[in-house]
């Protein structure tokens, strides 16, 4: 049986954005887990970028450390079968140490960054995400992140 004859559409773009929310926000990281196959997730981001559902909960705490003011938002979503994708808009104010921007720990700049990201989500039969694909323009956000000289003009 697929995801979709078990759950909806919307029911699994609601999953999805509530699990976003969570991760964001870091209000209730156990509820967050239950939205993740935290044994079978893979992350698969920019670059070549590989993690499991720990260093994904990692970086989420690297962003709720750095950023403040935090939001996040879904754009547009398409459904096929078990897999979501979707725009992505992560917020915040950059008020502390990033540990785990894209060119290695980088200072605060008091600006508000936003992080452009494109998603795919693969669901299991009980609308638990088990798979992601990230992509983004890191080249943008490490400007606002004000990465001097990690920004090559040659990109």
């Amino acid at each position: 049986m697929t995801t979709t004859q078990q759950f909806t559409r919307d029911e699994l773009v609601a999953r999805l954005v509530r699990a976003g929310e969570l991760e964001v926000s870091g209000e209730d990281l156990t509820e967050a887990a239950s939205y993740f196959d935290t044994e079978k997730f893979r992350f698969h981001g920019p670059d070549g970028f590989e993690s499991d559902f720990d260093g994904l909960s990692d970086y989420f705490a690297a962003v709720r450390e750095a950023f403040d003011d935090r939001s996040i938002r879904r754009g547009i979503v398409v459904a096929e079968g078990d897999h979501l994708a979707c725009q992505t808009w992560i917020e915040g104010t950059f008020a502390r140490t990033f540990s785990q921007s894209p060119a290695g720990p980088l200072p605060p700049n008091g600006e508000r960054v936003v992080f452009d990201l494109i998603n795919i989500f693969r669901f299991d039969a009980q609308g638990r995400i088990v798979e992601e694909w990230v992509r983004t323009d890191n080249r943008s956000l490490l400007r606002q992140l004000d990465a001097k000289g990690a920004v090559a003009a040659d990109w």
